[in-house]
């Protein structure tokens, strides 16, 4: 990946499905049924990439739901993960349901400090990650750890200053949360290009 002395990351591409870091590209499987009844690989690509702020942060949504439990009778969930898709309209969280999103996270990159009404599975893929809170906590996440978001105003930081980062996300709506006698939405807060959730 890059050596000690340059930055590694490129000039903004138009191929490898928009991916913008040097980490490796990903693949998608959705299984299904085929008329038997035996499971199938219903679709495989590979991750399509948005930029934002600058090519300094790159989205890839790989799947959503809309509603719990899901329907996944006659491809339904596919047919809804589709029309999500295509309405451009999704923010970082899936009302009433779920979004499976990975973020790269370019080198000396740190996200605006954020809020979603969900509760996130965090994990980083590659690199290291610092999880920066509004209280002034900050915790160094290497590959494999889990951060377990419930609803609470964070950062993302990636100190390299040579190495892309990458996290894979499953963000779940939750009820709206109270604290205090204070209630705590979203707060998208410097993250901009991003609609709201809508949750």
């Amino acid at each position: 990946m890059g050596d000690s002395s340059t930055p590694s990351v490129p000039p903004t591409s138009t191929g490898d499905n928009g991916k913008l870091s040097t980490l490796p590209q990903l693949h998608r499987y959705v299984t299904g049924h085929n008329a038997a009844g035996e499971a199938i690989v219903h679709t495989h690509n590979d991750f399509e990439w948005k930029a934002y702020d600058a090519d300094q942060l790159s989205f890839s949504v790989a799947y959503t739901t809309s509603e719990f439990p899901p329907d996944l009778n006659g491809d339904a969930d596919v047919a809804t993960h589709d029309r999500v898709m295509a309405s451009g309209a999704l923010g970082l969280v899936n009302p009433h349901g779920t979004v499976l999103r990975c973020v790269d996270f370019a080198p000396g990159y740190a996200c605006g400090m954020h809020r979603t009404q969900s509760l996130d599975y965090g994990i980083v893929l590659e690199g290291s990650v610092d999880m920066v809170l509004d209280s002034g906590e900050s915790h160094v996440m290497k590959r494999g750890d889990v951060a377990v978001q419930r609803a609470t105003q964070h950062q993302w930081v990636n100190r390299s200053k040579t190495e892309w980062a990458r996290m894979m996300f499953v963000l779940q709506d939750c009820k709206p949360l109270t604290v205090g006698g204070e209630v705590f939405g979203e707060d998208l807060g410097t993250n901009s290009g991003l609609p709201p959730s809508g949750n």
